[in-house]
Formats: C-alpha cells, structure tokens, sequence
C-alpha cells in the first residue's frame, strides 16, 4: 500500500441534533484509489467535504502529510485546496460556457498565466482525455459521457494531487458507468493522482479500487482492499455489498 497522505482521527460532526460522523478514523494513501461505500445518506459526501475543507470537524483531526489541517497557516492551507480537485456527482459544468471555458476556468480564477499559456494547457489536456475538436460546443451539445470526460479535464488542469469523486457514475446506465470507471482508473494511472470516490456502485467499483473504506452508523466499519472486502465475514459489510440491506432502507 502507499504513504498515508490524509488521515481521519477521531472525527465527529454534527448538523443540530443530527450526527453523521461519530468518531471518523480513516486512512487516504499516496497514489492509490481509495472507494468510500455506505448507504444513502450516511455522510460520505460530508466525510469528502472535510478533505477539501468545505467542512470542518466539530472534534479530532485531519492530518495532510502529517500536518494538521486546522493548525496550519492560511498561506499552507490555501496552496493545499490548489492540490485538491473536486468532481461532483452532476459534473456541475456552466451551461454558458463552452468546453474550452470550462475547462480553462480554475487557470482563469486562481493563476496569474497568461491567455496563451491557458490556451495551450487546456488544448493540452484536452488532447490527453481524447475529447476532441469540442473545445466551441456547449455542454447541452455533447454527450453524457463526454461531459463526465470535460469535468475530469477541469478537474485535472491544475494537475493535482488528489482528485475526490463524488457519485460519478449517477444517472449512468451499466454501459456508461463502466466506462467512467475505466476513465478514471486509467487516467489516475496515467497522471498519478491520489483517487478518492464515493460511490453506490457495488461490486463495480471493486474492480478499479486498491482500497475501499465503509461508512455506517457515522463509524468506519471496514477498512481494506478489494480482497478482504470481499471476503470478510463481518455480517453488516456482507449484507450491504450483497445488496441485502436494500429492502430495509426503503423511504
């Protein structure tokens, strides 16, 4: 396995009355595909939003390289969001702006390049993700699995060390989402970024994670690789892969 990158110690965090994480120990490694698994509702985006630092915990740690995020200067924790992509669930792309725009945009908003630096990196990257001569069309003019590939480039332009997926795969049908995991599978092995993906995709998303984490009750109730997930005989994380906690969930 890789180098701890980010680690979860004793997280808790609370909307009102609600708990949704309870004391949150995790383990993200260096270069690896890391799945985060649970049922609907269980926290896993908030758990993603506290390693971008959309959230804070109300109590532990999270330690990037070592280094508490909480306790480090502004300065440090601004270059840390610069390392940090984030690709929603809905690719979350500007209906207004074309391809080019929208992928050109965090070069636009957070560096002081020039127009033609941008230009020939986002050419650049476009030609690494094989999307084409799309660069004037607008996201309603191409397909779904070509927008997931223009949010992935955006996500890349800033060639960061870690790329969180939210949900990728919602709304795909099998075909689709296949191909979305291949997508990221092969360009996180082609760029080197550190993967983190939430996802409902059981047992697909085994298939491109070296290390899978499951979330339930606010607690990290498994913690492994591909291999042992499958194999445990812990019952909880065997009724959920199987799908068989599904009809007791149903609102």
């Amino acid at each position: 396995m890789g180098e701890p990158l980010i680690q979860f110690r004793n997280v808790h965090k609370s909307f009102g009355s609600q708990v949704v994480l309870d004391g949150i120990d995790l383990v993200i490694e260096e270069g690896l595909v890391t799945s985060i698994i649970g049922r609907s509702g269980v926290g896993k985006s908030v758990l993603l939003k506290h390693v971008v630092g959309l959230l804070s915990p109300d109590k532990g740690e999270i330690l990037f390289h070592d280094q508490n995020l909480l306790g480090m200067p502004r300065s440090e924790r601004k270059d840390l969001k610069r390392k940090i992509s984030y690709m929603f669930q809905n690719t979350a792309l500007f209906d207004s702006m074309t391809v080019y725009e929208n992928i050109a945009l965090p070069l636009e908003e957070k560096t002081k390049l020039s127009k033609a630096e941008i230009r020939r990196q986002v050419l650049e990257k476009m030609e690494q993700l094989q999307l084409g001569d799309i660069s004037d069309k607008y996201p309603a003019q191409i397909s779904g699995g070509m927008r997931k590939r223009v949010a992935l480039a955006r996500a890349l332009i800033n060639n960061p060390e870690i790329i969180l997926f939210d949900e990728p795969t919602t709304g795909l049908d099998p075909v689709r989402k296949t191909a979305v995991h291949n997508m990221i599978s092969r360009y996180q092995r082609t760029f080197g970024f550190t993967a983190v993906v939430v996802s409902h995709d059981i047992p697909d998303i085994f298939t491109i994670s070296q290390k899978v984490a499951m979330l339930e009750k606010g607690k990290i109730v498994f913690e492994g690789t591909r291999q042992e997930i499958e194999t445990t005989s812990d019952p909880v994380v065997q009724q959920f892969i199987r799908g068989e906690e599904a009809s007791n969930h149903l609102e």
